[in-house]
C-alpha cells in the first residue's frame, strides 16, 4: 500500500488486513498506519525517495515480492510513473485509485468508460498540474508500467470514516450544533458517491480477480438523496435540527458555491451530471456493494466523536464548509 495512513488508503488497508492478508505500507511516517503491518519509509518526491522499495524483499523463487500495489496518489503524474516503474517486476498488479475527474468537462448523464477524456495529460509531469491532469497522468503511469496488470478505479465523491476533505464532517458538525440548518435544493436530489470502504472491498475483490482497465466507482445514481443524506446526519447526532430546504436560485443568488460552500450538493446542470450521473454497470457487473447512507453517516459520525469533533484536513485541500453569518442571513430571508 502505497500510502495507508489516510482516508482511501487507511481503508484499503483496514480492507486487506480484515481478509487476513499481509500489508506492507510505504509512507512518510507522518501518520500512524492501522497495527498489523508492515512499514516501508520513504518520500516519494524526494531524490532516492523510494529506495525501501527496491530493498530486500523478493520471492526467493524468483516470484512477485507483492501480490498486489495500490496507489491512491492525486499529485504529480511522475511519483506514479517512478514507483510503478520501480514496482513493475515486483508486484503482480497495480490499482491505481483515479477519479472520474479525468474525463473531458463536461461528462454528459450515463458516460461509461469509454468516454473522451481530458488531453495533454503526461505521466512524465511534474510539479503543479490540475487535478483531472494529474490523475490522467497517473492512469497512464500505470497502464505504461503495467499494461493489463493495472487496475484503475475511477472514483466520484467519497465519503466515510477517515474523511479528510471535511464534506460529510463538515455536514455532521453543522447539523450537530442544531437549530435551523440551509438544507440546499430539494430533498430529492439524486446523489452519486461511493463510501470508502466499499471502494476498497471492490478494489481488492477485482485485484484478485485480475480485473484491469478503467472502471467508474461510485454508487448508482440515486442510492441516497440530499434529504437522505441530511435526515441521516440529523438522526446520528441527535440534534434538534430543523433543515430549511432553500431553493437552489435563492442561494446562488447569494453567492454561495455549490459543493464547496455546501459541499455534496451541485444543482441541476452541467456539474451536477457530470458527478452525479455516471454509468456505473460496469463495476456493479464485478461485485459492487454500496452500504446505506445510514450506515455511512452513522460510522463517521462515531469516528468524528472518537477524535473529539476536529475531523484531520489534507494541507492541499481548501477547507469546506459554509459561513454561519452567510446562513443566517439566507435563512432569514427565507423565512
Amino acid at each position: 500500500m502505497l500510502g495507508g495512513t489516510e482516508f482511501v488508503g487507511r481503508a484499503v488497508t483496514e480492507a486487506a488486513l480484515a481478509r487476513g492478508w499481509d500489508v506492507t505500507v510505504f509512507h512518510r511516517g507522518r501518520h500512524a498506519p492501522p497495527p498489523g503491518v508492515a512499514e516501508l519509509l520513504g518520500d516519494r518526491t524526494t531524490e532516492d525517495g523510494l529506495a525501501a522499495l527496491a530493498g530486500p524483499g523478493d520471492d526467493p523463487d524468483g516470484g512477485y515480492a507483492w501480490d498486489l500495489v495500490v496507489d491512491t496518489w492525486s499529485g504529480a503524474p511522475s511519483a506514479v510513473r517512478d514507483a510503478a516503474r520501480l514496482l513493475a517486476g515486483r508486484a503482480a498488479r497495480y490499482a491505481y485509485v483515479s477519479s472520474r475527474s479525468v474525463y473531458d468537462f463536461p461528462a454528459p448523464a450515463g458516460l461509461p468508460e469509454e468516454g473522451p477524456v481530458v488531453t495533454g495529460a503526461s505521466p512524465d509531469a511534474g510539479g503543479d498540474v490540475s487535478y483531472p491532469l494529474a490523475k490522467r497522468g497517473g492512469e497512464l503511469a500505470a497502464l505504461d508500467a503495467f499494461g493489463d496488470r493495472a487496475l484503475l478505479a475511477r472514483a466520484g465523491l467519497i465519503l466515510g470514516p477517515w474523511e479528510n476533505i471535511g464534506r460529510l464532517p463538515w455536514w455532521l458538525g453543522r447539523i450537530a450544533r442544531g437549530g435551523p440548518v440551509l438544507a440546499p435544493g430539494t430533498p430529492d436530489l439524486r446523489l452519486q458517491y461511493i463510501d470508502a470502504r466499499d471502494l476498497a472491498n471492490w478494489l481488492l475483490d477485482a485485484a484478485r480477480s485480475g480485473l484491469h482497465g478503467p472502471y467508474n466507482l461510485v454508487s448508482r445514481q440515486g442510492h441516497a438523496t440530499m434529504g437522505q443524506l441530511l435526515e441521516a446526519c440529523v438522526r446520528a447526532t441527535g440534534s434538534d435540527a430543523a433543515l430549511r430546504w432553500t431553493p437552489a436560485e435563492k442561494i446562488l443568488a447569494a453567492g454561495v458555491e455549490p459543493w464547496t460552500d455546501l459541499p455534496v450538493w451541485l444543482p441541476p446542470g452541467e456539474l451536477y451530471d457530470t458527478l452525479h450521473c455516471a454509468d456505473v454497470s460496469k463495476a456493479y457487473a464485478t461485485g459492487l456493494r454500496c452500504r446505506p447512507v445510514e450506515e455511512t453517516v452513522a460510522d463517521t459520525w462515531k469516528w468524528l466523536e472518537e477524535l473529539g469533533g476536529k475531523p484531520p484536513q489534507r494541507p492541499d485541500r481548501p477547507a469546506v464548509g459554509l459561513d454561519p453569518r452567510v446562513e443566517v442571513e439566507l435563512l432569514a430571508h427565507s423565512a
